[in-house]
């Protein structure tokens, strides 16, 4: 069993990739399209460093359902690309890896996002890898839902 894994969602998005990228590249206008935001209205979030692009980091406490942690957009390439480095803290620290990658398309704009972590003992020890894969999946189909709808709306 390898000791990474990898999870990967792609969506197509009727508008151009710069559209897109504006989404994704601004840790403050995720508030309109991540996943996680209606899981605790009430979390405390903070950002700093630059506004969006490399350097741009973002931090959230909250309820069980998104616990605690911190990312950092370590390279953007505009339009095409935005890497993050995200610690999570709590509740199971981790460090890993996302990207979104954004290709032109005959229908507009493919948007891949993608996480990549360790196997930790715990998860190579239980198999509970794939719940967790299971999980992350979902929450990145119902983000890029989301994201095809906020943009789509702000090109019409």
């Amino acid at each position: 069993m390898s000791e990474t894994f990898t999870v990967v969602r792609t969506a197509t998005i009727d508008a151009s990739p710069a559209d897109a990228y504006r989404y994704v590249v601004d840790f403050r206008r995720w508030d309109d399209w991540s996943p996680w935001e209606d899981l605790d209205p009430t979390r405390e979030k903070s950002y700093a460093g630059a506004t969006t692009g490399r350097g741009a980091r973002h931090a959230w406490s909250g309820n069980h359902k998104v616990g605690h942690g911190r990312m950092e957009i370590t390279a953007a390439d505009e339009p095409t690309r935005v890497d993050i480095v995200i610690d999570f803290l709590r509740p199971i620290k981790a460090t890993n890896t996302a990207a979104f990658v954004l290709e032109p398309s005959e229908r507009g704009t493919a948007v891949t996002w993608s996480m990549t972590g360790r196997r930790t003992l715990f998860m190579r020890a239980t198999g509970i890898f794939r719940a967790i894969e299971a999980a992350i999946g979902r929450d990145f189909e119902r983000g890029l839902v989301n994201l095809k709808a906020v943009v789509e709306a702000s090109v019409r």
